[in-house]
């Protein structure tokens, strides 16, 4: 199985090789100090950062931090406002409207499993019944995540903890990417039907889904990515595997336009660079690309 349903990229991601750390040192090409760059894992809770080699360290020595985007700007008033008619389904539709009578009853047996109820109580329709199926699909697969690593704190996640510290310190913060950039690849990119048999894909591989998270988890908390890869890289050989076009607008596409601004980002401070773990692995992956450009890439060990 191949990230079985897409979604889980978002919050469950990656690596390759036999690397075992997730900090890596950026040095050489004129640069004046060296750079850093973390994988992160979204639901890790941030106590993890004290397990991790040399990352007090390299906080402490870059003069900004850029994540994916500025998370302060993820929490306007009018970006969380963006976010939440993203997740929506169109005026006029609702869950009930695109899944079939059978596919309804998978997905309240899912859902009766997981939560204990399903859309037949009024509140969870309310609360479930006009989200995308994409959605639906980022949500369930947290809840499923919780359930196997109590303790998420929403209001504090794993790749948000860089910013804060770097606020804290009074460094700039930046983002590699816009707000309404990610929000249109997360929740805007695929087709209502494409994002449906997706969400089936989680329904009826539940079992399949939870190993390969169970072997997910393993290997980030770990820090050994080859096995993170190595559970992704796993194939159903049906629609349930992304496609090479998705994995392009998810990952690689993102990873080329980031490497367009890092040069100049790096040149003028030293940076700690935070994004999720599979823009770092693979020959399209940012270790890589930054080797071609003529830096050296080092795991950071102590």
């Amino acid at each position: 199985m191949k990230k079985t349903v897409l979604t889980l990229l978002l919050v469950l991601i990656a690596g390759m090789g036999v690397q075992a750390q997730l900090l890596y040192k950026i040095s050489g090409n004129g640069l004046k100090a060296p750079s850093y760059v973390i994988g992160t894992y979204h639901l890790a809770p941030v106590s993890f950062t004290d397990s991790i080699p040399g990352l007090k360290a390299a906080l402490n020595a870059a003069e900004q931090v850029y994540g994916e985007i500025d998370m302060e700007e993820m929490m306007k008033p009018d970006n969380l406002m963006k976010m939440q008619q993203a997740m929506m389904l169109p005026e006029g539709t609702t869950l009930n409207m695109l899944l079939t009578v059978d596919e309804m009853t998978r997905f309240n047996a899912f859902l009766k499993q997981l939560l204990g109820t399903d859309m037949t109580n009024p509140m969870v329709e309310m609360q479930m019944g006009k989200l995308t199926p994409q959605a639906l699909n980022t949500q369930l697969t947290v809840l499923m995540y919780m359930m196997k690593k109590p303790g998420f704190d929403a209001q504090n996640p794993f790749d948000g903890y860089f910013q804060k510290v770097a606020k804290e310190q009074g460094k700039p913060v930046g983002g590699l990417e816009t707000f309404d950039l990610q929000m249109e690849v997360l929740f805007g990119s695929m087709t209502l039907e494409r994002q449906k048999e997706l969400l089936m894909c989680l329904v009826d591989n539940n079992d399949v889904m939870i190993a390969m998270m169970e072997k997910v988890i393993e290997g980030f908390f770990t820090q050994d990515l080859s096995k993170v890869q190595a559970a992704m890289d796993e194939k159903q050989h049906n629609s349930c595997d992304s496609t090479p076009e998705e994995d392009a607008r998810l990952i690689y596409k993102r990873n080329a336009d980031w490497m367009t601004k890092m040069p100049a980002i790096m040149a003028e401070k030293p940076t700690f660079f935070a994004v999720g773990a599979a823009h770092l692995t693979g020959e399209k992956g940012l270790i890589h690309l930054l080797k071609t450009a003529g830096y050296t890439v080092e795991g950071v060990n102590n």
